[in-house]
């Protein structure tokens, strides 16, 4: 049975980045990697530029620029992630350049992207990749950063207002169709979206996934709150409202707890349908992630029936972690 995994905020910049030098490529994933490494195939948020520029982003304020060296992506390679979205609020913190930069390195090192481009249509345009024999097609999009938005002839991001109109959802369907015209048998739509810090998505969320799904994406991946959220099932078709963390230098909060989070992993069934979500809990370290053990398993696991049963997900709880079945 086809396994695809997805997480959710990888940042390899700021200390990351200073940690690479000094470690295998292996070490940031702990003991997750054999998790990462039995999936077919990771998708992650690359939540950083890949680039040796240094002039960071000026038209407009920002407050994080996040930028990594080219070896951070043997700790992608590490960690089986064949696919990153780039529609985020940090893939142009090293202006055009950095970019570009992001790009080409990701294409030489064979990581599928999408979500940014050197135009509109480029950063619209779906991937397309092969998990354990099934043809994966992802979109990305964000509704971060409107400056960092593609035009018809410059650079950008994938920006998406949130919104159920026509417009929006026509965009959309056209994105849906060409990922099928290209051959995709399964369709994820990688969203980086909504406030940070905040455990249950906004009411306009839930109305966007509902009408996305009804309208041929089989899996919505979100990511950018920095917290997991609850995940929904919509017939056989899933919502995982926002996957939190993953591997970052982030500052712990207390009491939301960003530091907790996990491996959502989709089993596909032969005519590439969700037949089963699995979620393994996991511990954020400084620049390092690991399953969660212990007090810290049981809350998170918690957490996330608490949040799921607010959408009518009710997950069962196994030695390893959470379990829906959508057969």
């Amino acid at each position: 049975m086809p396994t695809l995994a997805l997480v959710g905020d990888v940042m390899l910049g700021r200390g990351v980045n200073a940690v690479i030098p000094r470690r295998p490529p292996e070490w940031f994933w702990g003991d997750v990697l054999p998790v990462l490494r039995a999936a077919d195939a990771v998708f992650a948020n690359l939540e950083c530029a890949i680039t040796t520029h240094r002039r960071p982003w000026g038209k407009t304020p920002k407050v994080f620029y996040f930028r990594a060296d080219p070896a951070a992506l043997e700790v992608l390679r590490a960690g089986n992630i064949r696919y990153v979205s780039l529609a985020n609020n940090h893939v142009l913190d090293y202006d055009i350049p950095g970019l570009l930069d992001t790009l080409r390195y990701l294409d030489e090192a064979g990581i599928a992207h999408a979500g940014a481009g050197r135009n509109r249509e480029e950063a619209e345009a779906p991937a397309l990749v092969e998990v354990g024999g099934v043809r994966v097609g992802v979109v990305s999009a964000t509704d971060n950063e409107p400056p960092f938005a593609a035009g018809p002839e410059e650079p950008g991001t994938n920006y998406l207002e949130i919104r159920a109109d026509p417009e929006t959802l026509g965009r959309v369907e056209g994105w849906v169709a060409r990922a099928r015209q290209n051959g995709a048998q399964l369709v994820v739509l990688s969203m980086h979206w909504g406030p940070n810090m905040v455990l249950v998505p906004p009411a306009p969320f839930r109305t966007f996934a509902r009408a996305v799904t009804s309208r041929g994406v089989d899996l919505l991946h979100g990511h950018s709150a920095h917290l997991f959220q609850g995940v929904e099932r919509i017939g056989n078709r899933l919502v995982l409202y926002d996957t939190g963390d993953f591997l970052d230098d982030y500052a712990v909060d207390p009491e939301l707890r960003n530091d907790w989070s996990f491996v959502f992993l989709v089993d596909l069934d032969p005519d590439a349908r969700p037949r089963r979500l699995r979620l393994m809990p996991v511990r954020l370290r400084y620049a390092r992630v690991q399953l969660a053990r212990g007090e810290d398993f049981e809350a998170i696991c918690e957490r996330m029936r608490t949040l799921s049963a607010a959408f009518g997900t009710h997950l069962q709880q196994t030695p390893e972690g959470l379990v829906l079945s959508l057969e």
